[in-house]
């Protein structure tokens, strides 16, 4: 049974020409296609005088047929658009070119109307124009909704860009879609990296796969702070920053009928710089004291150890007179046990007055453990130390890495092993009348460690000692021993570095002075 083929245009369908399709179809067919078409249609002589509307010509501006025979285009005009524009018009038409425009007209009733009118001349075989055929449709609501598109987009720019914070939009590429002034500035600040970049690095530094996740389930975050050293100078600067994801369609042809999902992270970027300098200032008031009093401590507890070592040794030394006594024999046994009862009481007295010699010395308290931003730990000390660095000329050489992420340490601990080795490079430096004064410190992520490096210009510590001044009461300032200014500070170094599960040595390649490195894990410390 053959295959009954359905009416219709198919891609199998022959093209006919243009001269049998017209021979196929009768004139009638023409004018009702015109007669029903949903664009008003209106044909006129050469001076615009009307000589046929079609109903939809009716329905647009009110006026029948009838009404509007013989009489100009010009009825539907509402006398307010530019001569301009009509002089335009014209000069189209009499280079036998079609015009395409916006014309505000006016209907039978009175009501204005944006009409997107296209005039078009009709040519003879001679190719003179004997016509003009206009075509016109209302766009009065798709001009206002597009006006409104633009109004709302002017108030929301206008909106954003008056904001006091930095506002920037990213696409899927984490390329830039829209941004405010404020960010823009911020850009200026930061060049020539780019903010958003920097900030998505610090985020995901400081949240790891927890960003990845938000941003696939499409949720966002707010108020999380971090904190940046920005410009020649890395001054800190420290941001609160939030996030959202937005889904926008996609505006192509493509996506019509099957619109894909396109995520967009808009982030609020609120500098809160001015508000952690006046927190910064209370702190390190408070840090100064906490300081100075656990400076007080370790003094009192050092000179007390001191006294306690100093005191075993006459203990030590009747100990082994007492041990000597027992072992001799004759005539003289009876004195010897008076002498050895009596050393006997006068130890057991030292051992009493060393007890309580020791329970006088105070306690070390690490405190809490805590999130730590080394970039700041290290400016607080070196805050601290202004100071005496002034006082001595000393030059300081540092710049901190952009972003740093946060290690969990005993914070007030960290303070002092820094300041303890700040402390004795300026100390080394000032006793050995160097001209040339300069610390140097570098801060660094490697292998999961942050790594600090201390350097300055000294006199150094010989290869002897690089060793023995991690020691307990041992120190190597001139007036006790040959080296550099590195005493018994670096014993409290050793024990801070090893609460926290790091270490701590001399550099035995750097020969300028003496360089101190620290590596301490980001992970948690010893409780």
């Amino acid at each position: 049974m053959a295959k009954t083929k359905q009416p219709g245009i198919t891609d199998e369908t022959p093209v006919l020409e243009n001269s049998d399709l017209l021979q196929g179809l009768p004139p009638s067919v023409f004018f009702q296609a015109v007669e029903h078409s949903p664009v008003a249609i209106s044909i006129t002589d050469l001076h615009a005088n009307i000589l046929y509307s079609n109903k939809a010509f009716t329905k647009e501006t009110g006026y029948a047929a009838s009404e509007v025979l013989g009489r100009n285009e010009s009825v539907l005009s509402n006398r307010n658009t530019p001569r301009l524009v009509y002089d335009a018009l014209w000069g189209r038409l009499q280079q036998l070119k079609p015009w395409s425009g916006v014309l505000v007209n006016r209907r039978k009733d009175g009501k204005r109307y944006l009409a997107e009118l296209m005039v078009a001349p009709v040519l003879d075989e001679e190719n003179q124009p004997i016509h003009y055929l206009g075509m016109h449709r209302d766009v009065t609501e798709l001009y206002s909704l597009e006006q409104r598109v633009q109004n709302q987009k002017a108030m929301i720019e206008k909106a954003v860009n008056a904001a006091n914070v930095a506002m920037v939009l990213l696409d899927e590429d984490e390329s830039i879609v829209l941004d405010n002034l404020a960010y823009k500035t911020l850009a200026t600040d930061m060049c020539p990296q780019e903010p958003s970049h920097v900030i998505l690095r610090a985020l995901q530094d400081e949240m790891g796969e927890r960003l990845k996740a938000i941003r696939d389930r499409g949720v966002g975050f707010t108020d999380y702070e971090i904190r940046l050293d920005i410009g020649r100078n890395s001054t800190p600067r420290w941001f609160s920053i939030d996030g959202s994801m937005i889904e926008i369609g996609d505006e192509t042809a493509d996506s019509f009928f099957a619109q894909p999902e396109r995520r967009y992270l808009m982030l609020v970027i609120n500098d809160v710089t001015e508000l952690r300098r006046r927190q910064h200032a209370e702190q390190m008031n408070a840090l100064k004291l906490l300081i100075a009093e656990e400076e007080a401590l370790q003094s009192m507890r050092e000179a007390l150890n001191g006294a306690l070592y100093q005191f075993q040794r006459p203990l030590n030394l009747m100990n082994a007179a007492v041990r000597m006594l027992e072992q001799r024999k004759g005539d003289e046994r009876a004195l010897t046990e008076q002498v050895i009862g009596a050393l006997r009481e006068a130890i057991d007295a030292g051992n009493e007055a060393r007890e309580k010699l020791e329970q006088a010395v105070p306690s070390e308290t690490p405190g809490v453990k805590t999130s730590i931003n080394m970039n700041e730990l290290l400016r607080n000390v070196l805050e601290l130390s202004t100071g005496d660095l002034l006082k001595h000329g000393i030059l300081v050489d540092w710049h901190p890495p952009l972003h740093m992420p946060a290690m969990i340490g005993f914070e007030s601990r960290l303070h002092s092993l820094f300041k303890q080795l700040v402390d004795n490079a300026i100390e080394a430096m000032a006793s050995s009348g160097a001209s040339r004064r300069e610390l140097s410190i570098v801060a660094r992520v490697e292998n999961g460690d942050v790594v600090v490096n201390i350097s300055d210009t000294g006199p150094g510590v010989s290869e002897e000692y690089r060793t023995r001044v991690f020691e307990p009461f041992f120190s190597t300032k001139p007036n006790t021993n040959k080296g550099a200014g590195y005493g018994m500070g670096l014993t409290i170094v050793q024990e801070i570095v090893a609460e926290h599960l790091g270490t701590v040595h001399i550099d035995p390649l750097y020969q300028e002075g003496c360089r101190v490195c620290v590596h301490l894990p980001l992970g948690t410390a010893r409780s």
